[in-house]
């Protein structure tokens, strides 16, 4: 008696206990995305394109990593620990598998404003060198770098606690046009931060409202004082770096390995050991609240805007609110080791799709990579030609600064977000990146509270779906089914994610529904008719069908105006139905939406997909797919 009831309470323990032990481990693959995806590790398959990816990405780690840290203010080798630490804590608490982080230039400039207000150049000389200070280095330089871990210790901390306030889910207020403008702003202050590199000149630290305009006044007041060798060498450089990346994208499916230009153009250097780690000094922090603020929001947004383009190209799933743990910690932990601000960067992340990265095990091994060049390479810091680092600054830059060429589309699309665009890139240019952001954010949200008072998600016809069962000819007839769902609000950056969620929701329940007629009627018929012929069942006969498709007309009637996250979102539609064996037709379309929909991406250009009432759709249906007669007509 008494073995029975300690088998039954130990049953009951387990019981009560179990469903705690699951719940931590969901937990643990939440947090910790490495888990996820590391246990499942293809090594044939993925381990050859990661390692060459890898290789090619230190070679950018490297070079970019010296040329922000001088963009940061601080001595070059700290820009190489910056590319090392952060992006093993992404690795592992990130879930963009091919975004790739470390130095990143406009969190680079946004520290160097604290650096230069902190600890002025004229407090110290950053070519002295002091045998007792740390690493070799000068006390000067010790305090400067102090600071930048300061900015990004404070800034990851804002970026975690924003993680646990779940602010991810805010993250629909940063449009794409809002996005776009800021980093384009952004990287036209880091290129004019660099323009006294590039002419040679000597030029007193500018920064403030309007300290963009400043800085090209004092250039054309001294511009006697180029140096023309400097001149020369930073036109070299960018001609060269441009024509080598270029021909990097025209023959990149052809060769995988990008040629490292960049590190051919940067002399020796690095220092010979990883620093202990030492707390940034906490009495600053006070100081540098504002810049912190900024590497927060401009890092985390530029970063997450990678990190779901990732996602979008090689259909994989990125919690917005995971991405700020990620960011936050791959701030505060480098902080300890002197690492600069880091964030994920466009043109490394580029190179991961096109040198055909498959995880984040190929940032793991151009760690290693780092990791070797700053243990072996000796200590030949204090010449580099900050011409050239400038140029590489400049060329990293390009894919931020293209988007100019956005502008065609979004006054195509929409001449509210055109005009919200050019005003947030007036303001990023006149102020700075984190003031430029917020002023697209609360730009944004009053013109669409202005232009409707409530943004609701797609409705189903005032629950009028309508199912149509269609009857085709084929070999026998099978009943094909057409829904009909009503979009009666405007399509915008508020509800464009619930929309393509919602319709998602009814289209996998459909097709879960179709699978299983065809799983009872179909596969069994098949299997009856292979046993009757062979005499037994097959592998065919095992293997299941394949859906049969059907068909969506979606009544753009209630789309009474849209803006461009909304006909991307539409256009995202489309392809994903498609993916999924379901045609999609659209009904009642102005020719403004359907000219919107061509600039974001014409889904299907060989046929034509708008049509100009539900009528007309079913009338297209019917005709390209021979039906015959349509039965069963209910609605629901």
């Amino acid at each position: 008696m008494t073995g029975a009831k300690r088998k039954k309470k130990g049953m009951l323990w387990s019981k009560m206990h179990t469903p705690h032990c699951e719940d931590f481990k969901q937990w643990c693959r939440r947090r910790l995305p490495i888990l996820e995806w590391a246990p499942h590790y293809n090594l044939k398959e993925n381990l050859l394109p990661d390692t060459m990816s890898g290789i090619m990405l230190a070679v950018q780690q490297v070079t970019q990593g010296l040329a922000f840290a001088i963009l940061s203010s601080v001595h070059p080798v700290f820009g190489l620990y910056g590319s090392l630490f952060p992006a093993i804590i992404y690795a592992i608490f990130g879930m963009g598998r091919h975004v790739a982080t470390g130095t990143f230039a406009l969190t680079s400039l946004i520290s160097a404003n604290a650096v230069e207000r902190l600890v002025p150049l004229s407090s110290g000389n950053l070519t002295t060198r002091s045998n007792t200070s740390t690493l070799g280095l000068s006390d000067f330089e010790l305090q400067r770098i102090g600071v930048a871990a300061a900015v990004s210790f404070l800034g990851g901390v804002i970026q975690v606690a924003m993680f646990l306030l779940q602010l991810g889910s805010a993250t629909f207020l940063l449009t794409e046009p809002v996005i776009s403008a800021m980093t384009t702003g952004a990287a036209t202050h880091v290129v004019t931060s660099q323009v006294k590199y590039l002419l040679g000149m000597k030029m007193p630290y500018i920064s403030g409202p309007l300290g963009f305009f400043y800085i090209y006044a004092y250039v054309f007041e001294n511009i006697k004082s180029v140096r023309l060798e400097a001149l020369l060498l930073s036109l070299l450089s960018i001609v060269v770096l441009v024509l080598v990346k270029e021909l990097n994208e025209q023959f990149k499916r052809k060769i995988k390995v990008v040629l490292p230009v960049d590190l051919v153009l940067v002399i020796e250097f690095i220092c010979k050991l990883i620093p202990p780690p030492r707390a940034p000094p906490m009495n600053v922090l006070s100081a540098v609240i504002t810049e912190a603020f900024g590497v927060a929001l401009v890092g985390y947004v530029a970063s997450l805007a990678l990190a779901q383009g990732s996602a979008k190209k090689y259909k994989y799933p990125v919690d917005d609110n995971q991405e700020f743990l990620a960011h936050g910690l791959s701030n505060v932990i480098p902080s300890f080791f002197f690492c600069i601000p880091s964030a994920a960067a466009m043109g490394r992340t580029a190179g991961l799709y096109s040198t055909g990265a498959k995880t984040q095990v190929a940032c793991l091994i151009s760690c290693i990579l780092v990791l070797i060049v700053i243990y072996a390479v000796g200590p030949l810091l204090y010449w580099l030609p900050m011409c050239v680092l400038a140029s590489i600054i400049v060329v990293g830059l390009k894919g931020m600064l293209i988007q100019f060429r956005d502008l065609k589309k979004y006054w195509n699309v929409d001449k509210i977000d055109w005009g919200i665009w050019v005003s947030t890139y007036v303001f990023t240019i006149c102020f700075a990146a984190n003031v430029g952001l917020l002023f697209g954010v609360v730009c944004t949200i009053a013109i669409v509270i202005g232009r409707f008072p409530r943004a609701k998600t797609l409705s189903i016809k005032n629950m009028k779906e309508m199912e149509l069962k269609v009857k085709i000819e084929t070999d026998g007839e099978t009943s094909q089914q057409v829904k009909i769902i009503s979009i009666n609000n405007p399509l915008v950056f508020l509800n464009a994610k619930k929309f393509h969620t919602d319709l998602m929701n009814i289209i996998q329940k459909e097709n879960a529904s179709n699978q299983l007629l065809d799983d009872v009627s179909k596969c069994e018929q098949n299997t009856l008719l292979n046993s009757l012929s062979n005499g037994n069942c097959n592998e065919e006969a095992s293997q299941p069908c394949p859906s049969e498709k059907w068909f969506l007309i979606l009544d753009c009637s209630g789309v009474t105006f849209f803006d461009y996250s909304g006909v991307s979102m539409l256009v995202e539609v489309y392809m994903d139905c498609k993916s999924r064996s379901v045609d999609v037709s659209l009904a009642h379309c102005t020719a403004s939406l359907m000219k919107a929909v061509k600039y974001c991406g014409n889904p299907d250009s060989e046929k034509p997909i708008s049509f100009e009432s539900v009528s007309a759709a079913l009338s297209n249906i019917y005709s390209n797919k021979n039906l015959s007669k349509l039965s069963d007509h209910s609605e629901v």
